[in-house]
């Protein structure tokens, strides 16, 4: 199988530690990055994702609004930038050790985080890198 991600997804995922909009958003999450830590690989999409999935049912879910897919290609951007490849839809790609590891450096030192601009989340994420990553899930 393969798990479907938009581009925004592969920052949030380096900062993931069960935090998220509703207990059902999270418990999609962790089987999420259960998976992505068995080593299935990632398909690019555009739109909601598979992490997206539990908010498709909310009256005006965030997830299909304008600022998430600014979000995805700022992310496309800086990610293809750092692995030296281009990020797009119809992409698949495995996140193993190594390349989370370069990710979360690159995090770290604010070098991919021109889609976090705004975010709700970017606070708790700039805290998780700010530990090292303590606690992530994946």
């Amino acid at each position: 199988m393969t798990v479907r991600l938009r581009a925004h997804h592969l920052l949030c995922l380096l900062t993931y530690v069960g935090k998220g909009y509703s207990p059902a958003f999270t418990a999609n999450y962790d089987k999420v990055v259960g998976r992505l830590g068995e080593g299935e690989a990632v398909l690019i999409v555009s739109g909601p994702d598979d992490i997206c999935a539990p908010m498709l049912s909310e009256p005006e879910p965030h997830c299909l609004g304008e600022g998430a897919a600014e979000r995805d290609g700022l992310a496309a951007r800086d990610v293809g930038a750092l692995l030296g490849r281009p990020i797009q839809a119809g992409d698949r790609l495995v996140l193993d050790a190594s390349g989370l590891s370069r990710m979360r450096k690159a995090f770290s030192a604010g070098l991919t985080r021109q889609a976090c601009s705004g975010c709700e989340w970017s606070g708790l994420c700039s805290a998780v890198a700010g530990s090292g990553f303590h606690d992530t899930r994946l």
